[in-house]
């Protein structure tokens, strides 16, 4: 099987199950699915985000999953417990295409290493 194709059983798998579980089956969509890895970041349970804060959100999501291919490195919690990253390398110039390839990929990593695929 091709990397491509692992790649895409994968993240079918992995959408049916995260939108059975917080969308009533209904899919999700790739700012969703990131926005959820940001609230289990964060570690601080269940709450209603403010908007900003939701934005906040899906930064942390987005440089943990981009932490194992060496873009960002944890730095620290802060006061009020949020996590913050620091940049190792700046992200390559990617197509729109490949900005998407490249998350969900990341994302699948991620859920592999949770033990939920």
């Amino acid at each position: 099987m091709s990397r491509d194709q692992a790649l895409k059983e994968s993240w079918e798998s992995l959408l049916v199950l995260l939108s059975e579980k917080f969308n009533d089956g209904a899919p999700l969509n790739l700012d969703a699915i990131i926005y959820l890895i940001g609230v289990q970041e964060l570690g601080q349970g269940p709450k209603i985000f403010q908007k900003d804060e939701k934005v906040n959100l899906m930064h942390i999501a987005i440089c943990r999953l981009l932490e194992p291919f060496g873009y960002y490195a944890f730095d620290y919690f802060d006061e009020d417990g949020w996590p913050h990253y620091r940049v190792l390398e700046n992200l390559p110039a990617l197509q729109s295409g490949e900005q998407t390839v490249l998350m969900k990929e990341a994302i699948v990593l991620y859920f592999k290493a949770q033990g939920l695929l």
